[in-house]
This record gives C-alpha cells, sequence and structure tokens, in this order.
C-alpha cells in the first residue's frame, strides 16, 4: 500500500486495499488508503480487505468488503447467515473475547474524548467487564416487524441497517428458540386466512409487528401481536375471530399470554398505548436473584412493561449496582428513573428506605404491585418527575439537605441511583442530585457518549468517579451498558 502524502482523490465505486486498524462505535472497521480514511462494515482489526467505496465524503468514505484477503485473528465465520444484512448483530464475525474488549474501549474512549477524563486515571479504577458464559439465545424480549416478499408472501424477521427492508430470519440466535415455532405459527396463519401485512407507505393493512417476551427464571411466554386496529375494547365479536389463532400459540410449550396492541398511528412507534388480553394472564413473570441462595424478587412484566432484555446478565448489572451503591442497611436510596421498581426493589433487600421515582404512571402502578406480590415494605414509588419529587419530599422534612433534623433524621439521600435512557439524565435531573447532596451516585447507562456527558457534569459539580464497570447486556451487538460509582470529592 502507498504512504505517499494524502492528496489521492478517491472516487465512488472503485476499490482498495486497506488495513483495518480500529473500529467506530457502531462496530464499523476503520482503515486508510493514502491516508484517505474508509469505514468498512463486517470488518475485524487486523483485517487486510478489498473494499469498494460506496460513498465519498470530503475527508472520508464508506466502502463494502469485495473479499477478505488475509483475515484477522479475532475474525471468526459469523453463525448466523444473515448477520452481514441485519442490522442486529453488528459484530458477530468478532470473537467473543475481542467483543468485550471493543467494549470496554468504547467505554473509555467515550469517558476521555467526550467526558474530558484522564485515560491513565480510568484505567486504574476500571474493573473488569462482565461477559457471558453463553452468549446466545440470551434475548428474553424481541420485536419481529411483518412485511411480504417479493412474490408477496408473508414474511417476518429484523429490518436491514439503517433501511426499513426486511430481511426474513424466524430464528434469531440471540432470541429464544420458541421465537422460530411462534413465527411459523402466525405466518402460517396470516398465509391460510388471507391476512393482509401493514404497508408503512400506505397506511393500510393489518399485521405490523409481533413482540414475544419470554420470563426466563418461569418459562413463561407473552405473545403480543401489534395490529393496525382501533381499540375494539371487550367487544366478543372481535375477540372471537382471534380464537383460532390463540388456539395455536397457546399449544406452544410455555405461552401463557396473548394480547393485542392497537397501533393505528402511521408513525415507526412498534407498540400502541392500548393492550387487549385475548387469551391468559395478561402479564408473565421472571425472577432476578442477585443471591443465587436466595427466591429472588418476582416482577409481574406486561406488553409495555420496561424490563431489561438480557435476564441472565441482569442479575449481574443489578449485582454491580448494588455493590457500588455500598449499602449497610441504615441507607436511604433514591432511585431516580425506576420504571417497574427493579433496581429499588433490589436495593430494598440491603438498605433502610428506598423511593423510587418515575413519570410513567403504569409503570409506578407496577412497580407497586410489584413490591406488595414480594411483600417488600422499605420502598415508596412516586409518580413524576424527580426534580420535582425530591425537593419537595426532603422541605416536608423541614430541613436543609446534607444535614440531620432535630431528631437526628438525615434531610438528604445516602444514596442515588439512576439508569436513564439513551439520551442520559434530563440536566434538571443532574442539577437536583447535585443539590441533594448524596454520599453516593450509582449510575447505570446504556449509552457511553451520554454518560460521559453527564458524568462530566457531576464531576464538575463535587463527585468524583471512584469505581466502574461495563457489563455486556447485548452480545454481538455494538451497545454497551457501564456502572459508575461516583462520591463527594475529598477536601484538600
Amino acid at each position: 500500500m502507498s504512504t505517499e502524502a494524502n492528496n489521492r482523490k478517491y472516487n465512488k465505486n472503485e476499490t482498495v486495499e486497506i488495513l483495518i486498524t480500529d473500529m467506530s462505535n457502531e462496530g464499523e472497521g476503520i482503515g486508510k488508503a493514502d491516508g484517505f480514511t474508509v469505514f468498512v462494515k463486517n470488518a475485524v482489526i487486523g483485517d487486510l480487505v478489498r473494499v469498494k467505496l460506496m460513498k465519498i465524503k470530503k475527508n472520508y468514505g464508506y466502502g463494502r468488503i469485495e473479499e477478505v484477503l488475509k483475515p484477522s485473528a479475532d475474525r471468526i465465520e459469523a453463525p448466523c447467515l444473515v448477520s452481514e444484512k441485519c442490522g442486529g448483530c453488528q459484530i458477530q464475525n468478532m470473537n467473543y473475547a475481542a467483543q468485550l474488549n471493543f467494549k470496554e474501549k468504547k467505554v473509555v474512549d467515550s469517558l476521555v474524548r467526550i467526558g474530558g477524563f484522564d485515560e491513565g486515571k480510568l484505567r486504574s479504577i476500571m474493573e473488569p467487564v462482565i461477559g457471558m458464559e453463553e452468549p446466545y439465545r440470551y434475548r428474553g424480549k424481541s420485536q419481529f416487524p411483518f412485511g411480504v416478499d417479493k412474490e408477496g408472501n408473508p414474511v417476518a424477521g429484523f429490518y436491514a441497517g439503517h433501511t426499513h427492508s426486511i430481511i426474513s430470519n424466524s430464528d434469531c440466535l440471540i432470541g429464544v428458540s420458541e421465537n422460530q415455532e411462534i413465527l411459523n405459527v402466525i405466518l402460517e396463519h396470516i398465509r391460510r386466512n388471507h391476512i393482509s401485512i401493514y404497508d408503512e407507505k400506505t397506511g393500510k393493512g393489518l399485521v405490523r409487528h409481533v413482540l414475544i417476551r419470554k420470563g426466563f427464571a418461569t418459562g413463561e411466554i407473552m405473545v403480543c401481536l401489534v395490529l393496525n386496529v382501533a381499540y375494539k375494547g371487550q367487544d366478543r365479536e372481535y375477540i372471537k375471530k382471534q380464537t383460532e389463532l390463540c388456539k395455536l400459540l397457546s399449544a406452544i410449550t410455555g405461552v401463557s399470554s396473548i394480547s393485542i396492541s392497537h397501533n393505528t398511528a402511521n408513525t415507526n412507534v412498534i407498540m400502541g398505548n392500548t393492550i387487549t388480553n385475548i387469551w391468559g394472564n395478561d402479564v408473565i413473570h421472571d425472577v432476578i436473584r442477585l443471591d443465587p441462595d436466595s427466591e429472588g424478587i418476582s416482577f409481574a412484566i406486561s406488553p409495555l412493561s420496561f424490563y431489561q432484555v438480557n435476564p441472565v446478565q441482569v442479575e449481574k448489572l443489578y449485582g454491580v449496582a448494588v455493590e457500588y451503591a455500598g449499602l449497610t442497611g441504615n441507607e436511604a436510596v433514591w432511585d431516580l428513573y425506576c420504571g417497574i421498581g427493579t433496581i429499588s426493589l433490589c436495593m430494598a433487600k440491603k438498605a433502610s428506605m428506598v423511593y423510587g421515582v418515575e413519570i410513567i404512571d403504569k409503570a409506578i402502578e407496577d412497580a407497586r404491585s410489584n413490591a406488595e406480590r414480594n411483600r417488600i415494605s422499605n420502598v415508596r414509588f412516586f409518580m413524576g418527575k424527580a426534580e420535582e419529587v425530591l425537593p419537595d419530599f426532603y422541605n416536608d422534612n423541614k430541613g436543609t439537605p446534607g444535614q440531620s433534623t432535630e431528631d437526628g433524621r438525615m434531610t438528604s439521600p445516602d444514596v442515588i441511583v439512576v439508569d436513564p435512557p439513551r439520551k442520559g439524565c434530563e440536566i434538571e435531573c443532574l442539577e437536583t442530585m447535585v443539590r441533594m447532596d448524596p454520599a453516593r451516585i450509582v449510575y447505570v447507562s446504556c449509552n457511553p457518549a451520554t454518560l460521559a456527558r453527564d458524568l462530566a457534569y457531576l464531576t464538575a459539580n463535587g463527585y468524583e468517579v471512584r469505581r466502574f464497570r461495563a457489563v455486556d447486556m447485548f452480545p454481538h451487538s455494538v451497545h454497551v451498558e457501564t456502572v459508575c460509582l461516583l462520591a463527594r470529592k475529598v477536601p484538600v
């Protein structure tokens, strides 16, 4: 390969040979041709590849592998036959140890580049990434869109990366094995009864998606069809029409809940806000055991519930969060994005009192039900915004945050836990956390970029990162969860 100065101009459809020397956060291989940077999907660090340039920008381009001339030592053959087309598993052709290294590096790079942290200091407090012993069949929740192939036959699968073109696949290797039988039953039912498939361009057609959830601890399976039909409530004639499909699905081992999600909106949002249960229970259950010898905590999961998709790793993720909280049984803990109470109830086992805050009323209802089901009494759940609930609560105690009342009760939290969505914490939430002045903050993140941004704010306002650890919740994808412990800075 030439090493001349970066003045070579490349054109679309031109072929070049490059050595992959790095990877982007999205899992694309990165190499240079005469100094011109090329991003290559499905390439692995160490690959020597012949690439066809598909898109040219001013200072970089995107290429497609024509041939792997010399494979990386970390390259493996992806077991999934559609992995290169599907947008779900971006790094399945990389061995698992290399995947874990990539994810650790992704977290550190984000904290350095976006958060401004010192890499040497970070690596001195970083703990080893937690991977899976068996990184397949781990997803307890899968959502499959329906479409039609070129012959007009109904298909189900996944969208190709950055498109809405469906790659037909009824047996995703990271999903549970029951998915294939369920999808085949539904597809055959659609074919036999000439049921229409939703067309997002016209807004016409009936069947849009199917949501399948499984409780790993219980074996209970939920099937929720997303249909382009208005809410019918408990209309008997409407439900009667689903009898045949219910009979077929309920014969599959584990299926205990069948429902319909009503979604007539012409958007890319998968689930509608209204659910009609048409067979069995309206929820399934799963159990989180942080201690293998305990009976664990049981959770009821509805079609709209947020519950981590990897039940095996969630025990490890929450185990790290509880460890970082440093609970002795005397602490007041606030969980500011509590959802259905998963982290709150795990913390309650070792805290004096736990308070959960969530803006979604149905989630709070589920959280309270989960606490009652597990006979956990040292929890309270509030619906609202953290920046409103926390100050109101502590002002009611007639004290100043960080100080004690006359009866010796602290007027601020000992520990605050946050597990926000990908966009990270709202600035108002971060400001409230700092104002409440907890001794420790445990931040659980699914997005290293927004984690870095939020940690930069917290460390600029009186806190320091003491420990952090990546947890691989999504093997073969580029996504990674991180748990961070922050504590008040020690005065110098």
